[in-house]
């Protein structure tokens, strides 16, 4: 065997210090950057190993698995992952550091560039708990990494942060000799500097507009990426995983209840935060709390991994005896009919619960006086006598719920008995300001009762080393950290945790037998008992940490009560229990400018949602489109008009559609034949990067980022379609008919991958797709493996099904319809002339105002309309520059007259084109 190198070659390091480690018998022959070595190669590549069968391997990946394997080591699955991630996830974005670093001297921008590749390393390192990649030996992968890291990770100058994990595997890989003395040969005792000659050989890397640092709060597909650049190494890994198929993967098992921990694989134990049994929940409940985990665990349970999903109403407390007393109802038929409510909105929403229980149980009662008689023993309980708002008028006591009055913190007006939405601390009722019953609008007195309290001083130090561990090794939300960070800053007090009401779990302690426990106590408790009314095994999941994962979902102003006072009623119990692995908050969803309101009539409740005659599916889409991830966001009815034509009907829904369409018109409904092309293996390569970004993205429960990379596969297909023209060349001669069936393939393989991408996301959608392709079952499981597996499922002769289109357009009256009845009780037209006496003259402003309100002028809708037409109007100008299919131009230009005709709306004016005046003759 010979070994051709060139020094100053970064990959010429890797091989060498494979080739060192194994003590293969080798040849070394240095040639310069310009040699062809690999005879039918039109440019040199470097390294190549010539074979004793005179065959070449030029893959330095390749030739260093290549080297293993003859020295008797052959590759696990798990190696050949990573080497799968450094070619193609690593490595484009180290060219780009050694750009920036080595040519134009930009040092400090590497650590920007290698974030996202470095964080994940750090992360896999820490959670692996063996000393290198693979296990307790020097593997391929290793060897690989440290060679490729090694101009960058060794260079002081270039500050890429501490990394714990990955400097202790990297320390051990540089202090090795054969390690040493590879780095000596290629790079000549110089550093970075050593490699200058070779990196201006190299084409500019294209910038990757950071995207792995990019924030959480960017819309997914606004605007498109430019084309990431594919090596031809990149393209032979991504065909050679293609060529695989699907073998002979089984096919997922069904659930099979009770679901319970198993051991060698990964438990998740997932809950969303228990809504309000008395309140129909509107869009931004929805998409807070129990869209985003369901889209969570449809993703584990593709990944193969063991996941619970729990939830239920949360149903004591005083918000229920007054919703009782207002229907002439006792609080347990209010219970009864909202959880009711509540189960078939969720139905209707697809979300795919494991059990959705409640809180009024006989299991509620027992878990909870249990934890609480645990707390009393070990002495976390402490008596005070506490002064409370009681309304005289209502004869009651108060609960925080409903008292409201000004913050003493910021002054928000509306602050609650418990908390300032606005600036988020604590408040006890009697320390608000002008307080009032919220029922009666009196203003309540203060009242003197006695109560118990969770010790949470005694408990801080104990919760903060929980935490330090929690959130260093969790997916905790920034928002969530931060929250909590707030309130450990202003110092834990004791917390109430029982309440002078009727309709609770009581509290056992003979002493207080005439108060129940505090909401916030008792309610995340209801976890536990809703998983234990599914199996008497609940044990094995809450007092399990060593084998159970348990991720929390919820909207920010629950975050407190998950991250420290119910995760301090667990520790001070002493019983072993699982405590919060994952804390995932989203911020606030408004409806359009405002928030929404059950009372004025503002906003999509869940139990209108489907009588909007829009599928639930679309419904889904949007949200998790607008999901407020890094921010608050606002649903708006014209945005999600434009994102359900534009990326559902025309992108997604065209590709998908045209694709089949064309297997089932040209070759007889059987996929044909496919012979690869370099065009053919770009788009793997392409496609199998958008599927490992989905993949980070979803296992870090960026669920709104993801997405984009979904929509980003369908646009690359569709452009793959639209440069090949299968339409044309299946009326042309073999060789023509022979290309059009390779780009059908392809594409009909492509749709197959989205739709189980889809899946989380649109679960009828993803299964239409798969009976009109006629999938097998076992693709399901196949893709989201690993990192990511894009193989061949629908191989040559494969039947397809019947194809028909996804989805339909959202239309501008329909939408203005919906936006009407959504918008208020009344117009505001409406509401002035119903206030205004008739004989009295409005003054001219509200005259105008009215006139204003009348004939749809909206300036800030007119302001995103105007962009909207002009991002459209681009997009239009470059498909007819691109001289693309008709049928797609004319479905965008559709889509720019909606939009146009919708800003003239907007503006006051008539949507119709001024008549032209006719011409003298």
């Amino acid at each position: 065997m010979k070994l051709f190198v060139s020094e100053g070659n970064p990959h010429c390091l890797k091989v060498l210090a494979a080739l060192e480690v194994t003590g293969v018998q080798c040849d070394v022959q240095y040639v310069n950057h310009e040699e062809r070595v690999v005879p039918f190669l039109s440019r040199p590549a470097l390294p190549a190993l010539l074979l004793p069968s005179g065959l070449h391997l030029f893959s330095s990946n390749a030739i260093c698995r290549y080297l293993f394997e003859v020295n008797g080591q052959d590759s696990s699955e798990l190696c050949n992952q990573w080497l799968e991630w450094e070619a193609t996830d690593l490595q484009p974005a180290l060219l780009q550091a050694l750009h920036l670093a080595v040519l134009q001297g930009k040092g400090s921008e590497v650590s920007k560039v290698l974030l996202g590749p470095l964080n994940y390393l750090d992360q896999s390192l820490s959670k692996g708990n063996t000393p290198y990649l693979t296990g307790e030996a020097v593997s391929v992968a290793d060897v690989v990494l440290w060679a490729a890291l090694y101009p960058v990770l060794s260079d002081s100058s270039l500050a890429l942060g501490e990394r714990k994990s990955v400097k202790t595997w990297f320390d051990r890989g540089a202090v090795m000799h054969s390690f040493q003395s590879a780095a000596q040969k290629v790079l000549q005792g110089k550093g970075l500097q050593g490699m200058k000659s070779y990196m201006q050989r190299q084409p500019a890397p294209q910038s990757s507009q950071c995207r792995d640092t990019q924030p959480c709060n960017s819309s997914p597909a606004e605007g498109e990426e430019n084309e990431r650049m594919v090596s031809e190494e990149e393209m032979e890994a991504a065909a050679l995983t293609w060529s695989k198929g699907l073998n002979a993967c089984p096919a997922a098992a069904n659930r099979q209840h009770p679901i319970l921990p198993q051991e060698g694989k990964r438990n998740l134990l997932v809950t969303s935060a228990l809504p309000y049994v008395n309140n129909v929940p509107h869009l931004g409940n929805i998409i807070g709390c129990v869209l985003s985990a369901d889209v969570f665990c449809r993703y584990g349970r593709l990944r193969g991994w063991n996941v619970l999903f729990v939830c239920g109403t949360d149903e004591y407390g005083t918000a229920t005896e007054n919703k009782a007393r207002e229907e002439g109802l006792t609080p347990q038929q209010i219970c009864d009919k909202y959880h009711a409510i509540h189960s078939s909105i969720y139905k209707w929403f697809q979300i795919d619960f494991d059990f959705f229980g409640r809180t009024t149980t006989e299991k509620q009662t027992e878990i909870a006086q249990d934890i609480f008689w645990r707390l009393h023993k070990h002495a976390f309980l402490v008596e005070d006598t506490v002064e409370q708002l009681r309304c005289e008028n209502c004869q009651r006591f108060l609960a925080d719920r409903f008292v409201e009055g000004i913050c003493p913190h910021c002054s928000y007006p509306e602050a609650r008995g418990d908390q300032c939405d606005k600036c988020g601390r604590l408040i006890n009722a009697v320390e608000l300001r002008e307080p009032q019953c919220k029922v009666c609008r009196q203003t309540p007195v203060i009242r003197s009762s006695k109560h118990l309290f969770l010790d949470l001083p005694k408990l801080e130090t104990q919760l903060e080393q929980w935490l330090d561990k929690s959130t260093s090794s969790g997916d905790w939300t920034a928002n969530a950290k931060q929250i909590t960070r707030s309130w450990l800053r202003d110092g834990l007090k004791p917390r109430c945790i029982t309440r002078d009401l009727k309709w609770g779990t009581p509290v056992p302690h003979p002493d207080f037998k005439e108060k129940v426990f505090y909401v916030w106590f008792d309610a995340p408790i209801g976890y536990l008992s809703i998983t234990a009314n599914y199996t008497d095994k609940w044990e094995k999941w809450w007092k399990n940490p060593q084998q159970v994962e348990l991720y929390n979902f919820m909207a920010k102003d629950n975050v407190p009560f998950h991250s420290v006072v119910f995760p301090c009623s667990l520790l001070g119990a002493q019983d072993n229990y699982t405590l919060v692995n994952h804390l995932v908050a989203t911020e606030y969803l408004n409806y359009e400018d405002t928030k929404f309101s059950k009372s004025r009539g503002v906003g999509v409740f869940g139990d209108m949602a489907k009588d909007t005659n829009i599928p639930s599916d679309v419904w889904r889409f949007y949200l998790l489109y607008v999901r407020p991830e890094g921010q608050d966001s606002a649903f708006s009815w014209a945005d999600m008009a434009t994102k359900n034509n534009s990326e559902l009907l025309n992108n997604l829904g065209n590709f998908i559609n045209r694709a089949g369409m064309f297997v089932t018109k040209f070759f007889e409904s059987r996929v044909p034949a496919m012979e690869l092309q370099q065009e053919d293996k770009k788009l793997l390569a392409l496609v199998g990067w958008e599927l490992q970004q989905y993949i980070q993205l979803m296992d870090k429960v960026k669920i709104r980022d993801a997405l984009k990379h979904i929509l980003n596969i369908s646009r690359h297909g569709n452009q793959y379609i639209q440069v090949n023209e299968p339409w044309k060349k299946i009326k042309g001669g073999d060789t023509e008919r022979q290309r059009a069936g390779t780009v059908t393939g392809v594409s009909v393989n492509i749709a197959c991958l989205l739709s189980v991408m889809l899946l989380p996301y649109m679960p009828t959608v993803s299964q239409t797709i798969r009976d009109q392709l006629n999938a097998p079952q076992s693709c399901i499981n196949t893709m989201l493996q690993g990192t990511g597996t894009f193989v061949c499922t629908l191989s040559a002769g494969h039947h397809v099904g019947t194809v028909s289109p996804l989805f339909q357009k959202l239309e501008m009256d329909q939408i203005e319809a919906l936006k009407r009845r959504f918008g208020g009780q009344q117009s505001t037209a409406q509401r002035a002339a119903s206030s205004q006496p008739a004989a009295v003259p409005a003054p001219a402003a509200a005259v105008a105002a009215e006139v204003a309100t009348v004939n749809g002028v909206d300036p800030e809708k007119a302001k995103q309309l105007t962009q909207a037409v002009a991002e459209q109007g681009e997009k239009v100008r470059a498909l007819k520059a691109q001289k693309a299919e008709k049928a797609v131009v004319t479905a965008e230009v559709a889509i720019l007259l909606d939009l146009k005709k919708q800003l003239a709306l907007a503006e006051g004016k008539s949507p119709e084109p001024a008549p032209q005046k006719g011409k003298k003759k």
